[in-house]
């Protein structure tokens, strides 16, 4: 059975894990990618990411085990939902399972970010692997 409101996503990036969490963790890479943020991977850590015409979404890191897990809040106290993101080692790439969970079916703004998103985040993903390409060194 399928979780409602819940956005689930795989995507191969033919780059090492440690490269796919600098993507993750890294707040330069990270807005080359998708959005602007002091992103971290410390529990505990609050940060903002600037989400452009979304305006700026707060979010708190919940959960890190270095270069396999990351999840975050997002958006607290309006959409209320929860990131989470999952490498694992895939010969010399990584599968990235994104899980983006949490979000109010039953309210205007919680159907509507979950439809948006849900079109969004295939987009999104796209852009990690030239975003890692276009950092490495010469």
């Amino acid at each position: 059975m399928i979780e409602p409101g819940l956005i689930q996503l795989i995507q191969f990036i033919p780059h090492p894990p440690a490269k796919v969490w600098a993507a993750l963790t890294d707040p330069t890479l990270h807005a080359k990618w998708w959005a602007a943020g002091d992103v971290r991977p410390v529990v505990g850590h609050c940060f903002t990411l600037d989400m452009g015409q979304w305006g700026q979404q707060r979010c708190e890191v919940l959960a890190v085990e270095h270069e396999k897990l990351l999840s975050y809040s997002f958006a607290p106290g309006t959409l209320n939902t929860t990131i989470t993101w999952r490498l694992e080692a895939e010969g010399e790439g990584t599968r990235l399972s994104l899980e983006h969970k949490g979000f109010d079916l039953d309210s205007p703004l919680g159907k509507s970010a979950f439809e948006g998103m849900g079109g969004g985040w295939p987009r999104v993903l796209t852009r990690i692997e030239p975003a890692l390409t276009e950092s490495a060194p010469a």
